[in-house]
């Protein structure tokens, strides 16, 4: 089981490097980077509220050392950066080219199913940190997903828009 120091000390700047490699070869612009940055942020503070409600509400919890009100605050950092500031910016990119339409879709629909998919396997395998205590913390594991990932992609849309119409 890796600790929390583990985490930010290994996987965060790897993290951060696999971003900043896609920046450099993707070009996406100014605009679109922080919109996706936004809707990623947005998308790892209702996660975090999510647990922090799944916690009090007794549908699980999380076993890791160095927990910040019961959360593990580091586990939220691909929130903004992979899932929000790649992802959006992927199925973005991906919906202005022609014939690419399936795959921005696919995206939009995969992207949230796989996280919860994850949750779930390391729950029922109890090889995680993660430890179920409800019977409907698979339901509401995959509600916060589904709903923090289409929030988070619904503000990096209108920013995006919103930045788009003005320079017209």
């Amino acid at each position: 089981m890796m600790d929390l120091v583990a985490y930010l000390v290994l996987d965060v700047p790897f993290i951060l490097l696999v971003y900043l490699a896609v920046l450099f070869f993707v070009r996406p612009g100014r605009v679109p980077t922080l919109a996706a940055l936004l809707g990623g942020l947005l998308m790892a503070v209702l996660n975090l509220l999510a647990d922090l409600l799944a916690y009090y509400l007794h549908l699980w919890h999380y076993t890791l050392p160095g927990l910040v009100l019961h959360l593990p605050l580091p586990f939220y950092i691909p929130a903004i950066f992979i899932y929000g500031g790649i992802g959006y910016l992927a199925i973005w990119l991906l919906w202005q080219r022609p014939g690419w339409h399936w795959v921005a879709i696919a995206l939009m629909v995969v992207t949230p199913l796989l996280r919860a998919l994850f949750d779930y396997a390391r729950a029922a395998t109890a090889s995680g940190y993660i430890v179920w205590d409800s019977p409907l913390a698979g339901l509401f594991d995959l509600l916060q997903y589904l709903v923090s990932f289409y929030l988070g992609y619904l503000l990096f849309s209108l920013c995006v828009r919103s930045y788009l119409s003005r320079r017209q």
